[in-house]
C-alpha cells in the first residue's frame, strides 16, 4: 500500500502514529514521505493558517470546504502525486475523510464533498486508519500539546458528533478503513496499525 491516511478527532495521536509507522516502514527499505492536511505544501500551509486559527465561527462550513479543497489540490499536485510516482509510501495526517467528517457534520452534503474531491483532486488512499478515542481524552491531550485551537474550542458535543462521523465513515467503507483503538499505549497503537496495513 502506497498511500496511507490517518484520521480521527483532536488529540487521537495521529502524529505519534505516523512517526512510528514511518520508522517501521523505512526499516524495510522504503522511501516514506510524512505529510499532513490541511497543509503539506507551502501554499497549503498558508491556507492551513487561515483554517486553524481565529474564532470558532470564523468560517462557515462551505467556506471551510472550499479552503480545504484548495489546500488539498496544491498538496496533492506538489507533494503526494510526485512521491507516489517515484514509488514512495505516503503517510498523510488527515485527508478527505476529515472533510467528510468536519464539514459534513456541519451540514455540507456528502455528495457535494465527494464531487468536489473527484473533480478537482481524484486521488483516494489505499488504506485509511481511523484512530478512535473518547473526545474528553482527546481534547485533554490536545490541550496539553497546544493544537488547532479553533477546532478544539468548538465544544465537547461537537467532538462527540465528530467521533461518530469518523466511525460512520469507517463502517461504510470497510474495504479501505480500519479502526484503531487510540486509548491504548503508543506501542500497541502502532502494532494495531501495522497489522491493519498487513491485512487486506
Amino acid at each position: 500500500m502506497s498511500f496511507i491516511t490517518i484520521e480521527g478527532g483532536e488529540g487521537t495521536g495521529k502524529s505519534t502514529l505516523i512517526k512510528g509507522l514511518a520508522g517501521a516502514l523505512s526499516a524495510d527499505g522504503r522511501e516514506v514521505v510524512q505529510t499532513r492536511e490541511p497543509g503539506g505544501s507551502p501554499g497549503a500551509e498558508d491556507i492551513r493558517a487561515l483554517l486553524v486559527t481565529g474564532d470558532a465561527d470564523r468560517w462557515d462550513a462551505m467556506t471551510e470546504l472550499l479552503l480545504v479543497t484548495a489546500a488539498r489540490r496544491d498538496h496533492v499536485e506538489r507533494v503526494i502525486r510526485p512521491a507516489l510516482a517515484r514509488g514512495a509510501t505516503v503517510l498523510c495526517d488527515r485527508y478527505v475523510d476529515s472533510t467528510r467528517a468536519y464539514q459534513g457534520m456541519r451540514g455540507v452534503p456528502r455528495d457535494l464533498i465527494d464531487r468536489l474531491h473527484r473533480d478537482s483532486i481524484d486521488l483516494d488512499p489505499d488504506r485509511t486508519l481511523v484512530l478512535d478515542l473518547a473526545p474528553e481524552e482527546g481534547l485533554a491531550r490536545a490541550a496539553e500539546r497546544g493544537g488547532a485551537a479553533r477546532f478544539e474550542g468548538m465544544g465537547l458535543a461537537y467532538h462527540q458528533k465528530l467521533r461518530e462521523a469518523f466511525l460512520g465513515i469507517a463502517k461504510a467503507e470497510r474495504g479501505r478503513c480500519r479502526v484503531v483503538d487510540a486509548a491504548a499505549p503508543p506501542a500497541e497503537v502502532l502494532s494495531q496499525a501495522l497489522a491493519a496495513l498487513d491485512n487486506p
